[in-house]
This record gives structure tokens, C-alpha cells and sequence, in this order.
């Protein structure tokens, strides 16, 4: 196989995974889910900074107690360097829950920031960072009526904070702090530990 036919195929490995990822977690296909990561993996979210296999067992327990998190992926790039690569792809976080008493979906617009590695002709995951640019809540019902409280809102940063006020409400410990959004110093340092890693670097960074 020529060099460009290597990174062809690289790069349909690496998005192949990345869809992966979310067809597996929204489905419940654990086993295609474990498959995904690397055994040193790590996982950010709001809810959720911690090795990928607990985040995993999370996501299981959440998935089969009801909770609605849904995913999609859009817009994607990769840079491969090696046997190492990032990718980013466009993707949207919709979950559905009451907030005072009001059934509500709340959208979330980012993009997951990749960190892999090939291991024995595999792509994996070892680290995955969502970036979080904007979010909104609507009532799933129209002309449902809700007032949210701004003490609680303005806690959260301006690219998750609708998304964290219904995951407070229903009894998540959400992080309110050095998430990386669409602009600043967070975001700034998860482009910087990307370009460490396709130097070479020993460690993807620190999660969350």
C-alpha cells in the first residue's frame, strides 16, 4: 500500500471509530463501546472527568436507569502523524429531562477533540475532550412556561451552562470550571497537549 492509500485508510479508520463511539453509546452496545479505547483511555464531560472504563460503566448505569443522552457527529478532520493522531469532529449533546417540573431537551453544539494511537494496526482512543461552544433549553411541549434560576445558570460557562443546569437538576456533580469552550485559555492548552502528542509526547495531557 502506498503512502497516500496509508492515509486514506487511516483516516476512514479514525472516523469509522469516532461514529463508533457514538453509535455504541447511544445504542448500549457496551461490548462495541469497550472496543473503542485504549486501556489507558480517559473521558472529559461535563458530568464526568475520569478513566474511559468508568466512564463507561457510567454511561451503562445512566443509559439503563433512563437518563436521555443522545449524540451526533458532524464535520471531521484528523492529522495523523504516525502511529498518533487528533481529531476533531462537529457534534451536537441532546438530553431530555424535567427541570422544574417542565420536560425540556437542551442541545449543545461543540466538538470532540481526539487524542488516539495505533496499536498493533488498530486506532484507539486515549483520550477524549469534548469542546463546549454553545447550548440552549426549549420545552419539549410548546407554550410550556419555565423560569430558570440565573444564580444557578451563571455558575456554568456560557457554552454548556443550559446543559449543566439540567444535569444539576436531575442530581449530577457538573464541573464549572476549565471546561474548554470555543475561545480562551482552556481551549488554548487542549491545542497545545494535541500538538505534544504528534510530537511524541508520553502523556495526552491531564483530563478534563
Amino acid at each position: 500500500m502506498d503512502l497516500n492509500s496509508t492515509l486514506v485508510s487511516d483516516k476512514l479508520a479514525i472516523r469509522e471509530l469516532v461514529d463508533q463511539w457514538i453509535i455504541a453509546s447511544d445504542s448500549g452496545l457496551w461490548g462495541l463501546f469497550d472496543e473503542v479505547w485504549h486501556d489507558d483511555g480517559t473521558m472529559a464531560a461535563t458530568w464526568f472527568q475520569a478513566s474511559a472504563k468508568d466512564f463507561a460503566s457510567a454511561r451503562r448505569n445512566g443509559f439503563q436507569a433512563g437518563v436521555s443522552i443522545i449524540h451526533a457527529n458532524l464535520g471531521h478532520i484528523s492529522e495523523i502523524r504516525d502511529d498518533r493522531a487528533i481529531a476533531q469532529t462537529k457534534m451536537t449533546i441532546s438530553q431530555r429531562a424535567e427541570v422544574h417540573g417542565v420536560l425540556v431537551d437542551v442541545v449543545a453544539t461543540g466538538r470532540f477533540y481526539d487524542f488516539l494511537s495505533k496499536e498493533d494496526d488498530v486506532w484507539l482512543m486515549v483520550r477524549r475532550q469534548p469542546i463546549y461552544e454553545k447550548d440552549r433549553m426549549d420545552p419539549v411541549s410548546p407554550g410550556a412556561s419555565l423560569e430558570l434560576d440565573t444564580s444557578i445558570l451563571e455558575r456554568f460557562p456560557t457554552g454548556y451552562r443550559h446543559l449543566a443546569y439540567l444535569q444539576t437538576q436531575i442530581g449530577y456533580k457538573v464541573k464549572e470550571k476549565g471546561m474548554p469552550g470555543i475561545t480562551g485559555p482552556e481551549v488554548e492548552r487542549l491545542y497545545s497537549e494535541g500538538g505534544n502528542w504528534l510530537d511524541g509526547a508520553d502523556s495526552p495531557g491531564a483530563v478534563g
